[in-house]
């Protein structure tokens, strides 16, 4: 029997029923932290709500249950749900089509990059649920091809970040376009000053709803300082593909030095990898995540298109190949690994001085930040000087070489290696040119 407590006021029993087949199918014995707190408020609608939560601890199917809770087929569109990026939308549309199949409702993407006028035509069918980005709800809505009348509920997700810059005024303009006493819910990690003063920046206040101390859901995830310079990061990263069963999400900070990485990868024939950015079309981006996850893929080189949100099941490892400048970005980051219980690493390139910069960066945060070094084909805390000398003893060992001791002749063997070495390092002799033929030429040139 299931060890958690779903609230016993959904409509019916059948609701409960699938609730708690979902849950068992995926192997979760309890609700997470957020799933629970938000339950009641979204079932009742009324008051807008901000979910704070950790990252990879179910914030999607915590607005998804009340509002698949709430939802009458063939109503019309009941539901928006705002993503910062395509592949966080389609995720996301995923994720509610699994859950949503006993209601029978229609869900929506509406993202860039897809065919607009194949939209307009699916948004005829009347779907309860749209899950789209900004910029196309926005040009659907304008168009008036989008119809609002009937939603109840809007979801801004990954707020922290859709609330700031050019976003914040198209989900001004979202949130203003649907009827005055829907229900707005804002979800992300972490927070910033916007979501404490949401009644002066969209019109409306909104409680807060701040879970992230209880929650308990993260699983057990490594940080880890490597100390490479940039030079050498591309071989070492090599070297962790070499790693039982490792893949890693790989995070960089600038377009450029991410396609100098995929191109050192590609034309020196090393682990397969795939790139995830902002130059990739939405087929190529589609295809990179898809490979990925499948494992096809040990590296997915990106930038923070992925920090935020994009669930991979049961991911080792991420890699900062750049340091981030934002204690929220490492955040968004890291939390790609260790999600729902599972084991996670992180794994931090920089010189000397970049990593202790890192360590002043998250000094209010609860990361401990450990040294870590690639020896003998694994990763380690601690390599003792002991265990380096034994390593360079092994590999003289492997050459043949006997070391030279102070103070004594070095041995025969040495003698004949060096001796070798010399014939093989003696240039030639210039070969002497045909006299002859080059008087031929000659006096070809003079005719």
């Amino acid at each position: 029997m299931l060890e958690f407590t779903i609230p016993i006021n959904l409509r019916s029993n059948a609701v409960l029923e699938e609730f708690v087949k979902r849950f068992e199918k995926l192997g979760y014995k309890e609700q997470t932290e957020i799933q629970k707190a938000v339950y009641q408020p979204m079932i009742d609608g009324g008051e807008d709500i901000v979910g704070l939560s950790p990252t990879g601890s179910g914030k999607t199917v915590a607005f998804l249950m009340p509002i698949l809770a709430n939802i009458m087929a063939g109503e019309g569109t009941q539901a928006l749900i705002v993503e910062p990026s395509q592949e966080l939308a389609m995720q996301v549309t995923s994720i509610i089509r699994d859950w949503a199949g006993p209601f029978k409702v229609k869900i929506l993407p509406l993202i860039g990059g897809a065919n607009v006028k194949r939209q307009q035509e699916q948004l005829k069918k009347r779907p309860e649920i749209v899950v789209g980005t900004p910029g196309r709800i926005l040009s659907l809505l304008d168009e008036r091809k989008l119809k609002v009348n009937h939603v109840d509920t809007v979801v801004i997700d990954e707020a922290d970040d859709l609330l700031q810059d050019d976003s914040l005024e198209k989900a001004r303009q979202i949130v203003a376009a649907v009827p005055r006493d829907a229900q707005v819910a804002y979800f992300s990690a972490t927070d910033n000053e916007v979501l404490y003063n949401l009644e002066e920046v969209m019109g409306k206040p909104a409680r807060i709803i701040d879970v992230r101390d209880l929650d308990k859901s993260r699983g057990v995830v490594k940080h880890g300082q490597f100390q490479v310079s940039r030079g050498k990061r591309n071989d070492v990263l090599n070297r962790l593909t070499k790693l039982t069963n490792f893949k890693a999400l790989v995070f960089f900070n600038q377009q450029t030095e991410l396609n100098r990485a995929f191109n050192y990868f590609k034309h020196q024939g090393y682990a397969p990898v795939e790139k995830l950015s902002g130059e990739e079309n939405k087929m190529q981006r589609e295809k990179a995540l898809r490979n990925f996850r499948k494992g096809q893929t040990k590296l997915l080189l990106t930038t923070d298109v992925a920090a935020r949100g994009l669930d991979i099941p049961k991911l080792p490892a991420v890699v900062n190949y750049d340091l981030p400048k934002e204690a929220n970005t490492y955040i968004h980051r890291v939390g790609r690994t260790g999600r729902m219980g599972e084991p996670g690493l992180v794994i931090n390139f920089g010189d000397d001085h970049d990593l202790r910069d890192l360590k002043k960066l998250l000094r209010d945060e609860e990361y401990d930040l450990q040294p870590l070094y690639y020896f003998r084909g694994k990763l380690v805390d601690h390599v003792d000087q002991a265990d380096i000398d034994q390593a360079k003893a092994d590999e003289l060992a492997k050459q043949k070489v006997v070391p030279e001791v102070k103070g004594t002749k070095p041995s025969v063997k040495k003698a004949r290696i060096r001796k070798v070495q010399a014939v093989v390092e003696t240039p030639k002799k210039p070969r002497k040119k045909n006299r002859k033929r080059n008087q031929k030429n000659k006096g070809y040139h003079k005719k």
